[in-house]
Formats: structure tokens, sequence, C-alpha cells
């Protein structure tokens, strides 16, 4: 998602009413209601038919890669401690990258996606601790892979997809784009899928259902939310693929995962759930948790993270 103004075509959720213009208009006199917060409980590491979690992946869209290496990112990364840490919103092309992440000894194997043709727009990045067997970038069509919008990583077990989904845009001018781009990576992910089970995760740009975001009814014809983006999301877990936050946690309200800088949105728990864990059916088993982590600061998003067993 966008903040308070405009990527190239992509939109500002300024543009959105996250919730926040419906709360400034309560009644004269009478208190806001106080914010209801999503608490992250204590980490599961086990299945529930008990396989042990051997593989942790972290995904987290840092709305500007030098802004959160600043912001002190890292440290919070470092104390986490993912097998793969998996970024978007990287605008950061990779000649330009800082040395505090390109030093970063704990993840020797480092991958780099970014615009071909904007500076300091899209682009993605997978860090990883142990080197996959094999890694591409982009999905196969050249109309979206001049973004620097997917990197994909092969290990022994399963694939690793990583994506940071085009927004429709402001006024939704680029709707219909996203409509071409969630047909082609569907395609994409379900061809990966007949060759070996695999983990997507990133900014997907789409609060599935109302209970994914605060002010549903105030965004049904907004970027995140219309039917098309819903549609398209409910498509690809036709695919066979599975939402692995709602899987573990189906009534889980106010579980968000960005907030607009705009309103004090986040005190407010005025927010969207954008970022995932999808699964292939394969996976489903050995899935242990799927963790919101929402006290972590540097973004206008906070990381996500997987426990799992492959």
């Amino acid at each position: 998602m966008k903040r308070g103004k405009k990527e190239g075509a992509e939109a500002a959720d300024g543009d959105q009413d996250n919730g926040t213009a419906a709360a400034k208009k309560g009644k004269k006199g009478k208190e806001p209601e106080a914010p209801i917060m999503y608490e992250d409980p204590p980490d599961i590491m086990t299945s529930k038919d008990g396989q042990a979690a051997n593989m942790k992946i972290t995904s987290w869209n840092v709305d500007g890669l030098r802004a959160w290496v600043k912001k002190k990112g890292l440290d919070w990364v470092r104390e986490e401690a993912p097998d793969v840490l998996c970024l978007q919103e990287t605008k950061c092309a990779e000649k330009a990258l800082p040395a505090e992440i390109t030093s970063m000894e704990e993840y020797p194997h480092k991958y780099w996606a970014g615009s071909e043709e904007k500076e300091g727009y899209s682009g993605v990045a997978m860090l990883c601790k142990t080197e996959p067997v094999n890694i591409t970038y982009g999905i196969g069509k050249e109309e979206h892979d001049k973004e620097g919008r997917v990197i994909t990583a092969e290990f022994p077990a399963f694939f690793l997809v990583t994506a940071y989904v085009p927004n429709a845009g402001r006024g939704l001018v680029r709707l219909d784009y996203r409509k071409t781009w969630d047909v082609d990576f569907r395609a994409y992910l379900s061809e990966l899928d007949k060759r070996k089970p695999l983990v997507l995760c990133g900014d997907l740009n789409v609060a599935h259902e109302e209970i994914d975001l605060k002010n549903s009814k105030g965004n049904k014809k907004n970027a995140g939310f219309t039917a098309e983006e819903r549609e398209g999301f409910s498509q690809l877990l036709a695919a066979g693929f599975t939402d692995s936050f709602r899987h573990l946690y189906p009534e889980q309200a106010n579980a968000y995962t960005f907030w607009t800088y705009m309103m004090n949105a986040r005190a407010k728990n005025v927010g969207w759930r954008l970022d995932y864990f999808l699964l292939s059916a394969g996976l489903v088993p050995g899935l242990c948790d799927s963790k919101i982590r929402n006290k972590a600061l540097g973004s206008d998003h906070c990381p996500v993270t997987l426990h799992i067993a492959v």
C-alpha cells in the first residue's frame, strides 16, 4: 500500500477511508472508544499433528529500505532471527544498498530485485542463512517483471516466493492491470506447485474479507478492497493455496499488518491485513504458526513470521 503520496501510478492510502474519518464524526462531547488492539499470542512451534518447526520465515514491507535501516529495523530482525528474511517495497537500487544490510554475516546469501524503469520504486529482497538450490526473478512476463516484484527461491523441499503485488491505484487507475497480474501470477504459482509445494509471502495488497480491515464499509470502492481484488485472492485460494493466518485463526478480528501514517491510525489500530503467508496444500500439515508482529516498528507495515515443518 502507498502512503500519503503517489509513487508512480500507485495509490495513496490517504485516499482511503481507513475508519479514521468516521471516528472524527462522533457525537459532540462523547469520548472516543478505546481501540481494540491485537495481541500476538506466544509462538506455537509444533503442528497439529506434532511436527516440530524447522523453518522460520519473516516477511516485511519496509516502505523504503534505507529509511527502515535508519529506523533500526535490522535490530528487530536480529532479535527475530528468521532463517529467511523477505522484504518488499525496498525502493532502493542494488548499487545504493546500505552497508548495514549488505554486510550482514547472518545472511550470506542475499538477492535483490528492483524496478528497471523507476528509481526508488517497488523492489523486493530475500536474505537467506542457507543457500537456495536456485533463484529466479519475476514470473516470466516482461510487463510485470520490469517492476521488480517477485523473487523465487527453490529449496530442497519447497519453493519460497516473495512478492510485492501491484496496487490498484488512486481512483483505481491500475485496477485492470491488477486483474491481469492476478491471473498471470496465479498461473505462475500453479505451475511451480506442480513441481514442488510452495510458500508465498509478501504484501499482497488486498484485504480479503471484511474481518481483514477496520472499515470495510467505507473501502469497498478503494484499492485493496474492491470486489475484483478480493475475487482475485479468492481464486488464488481456490487454486489450492491456504491463507496460513486464517487457517489457524479463522475468527481473529483486529489483526492488521498495515496502518496509514495519517490520523494516528496505528495507535487506534485502524488498519488492514495486507501481508500474508500462503501455503500449498502439501505444506499445510507442517504449519505450526503464522504470526503478526504488530509491535515491530520501522515501517507503516509490520512484519509477519511463519513457523513451519518442511
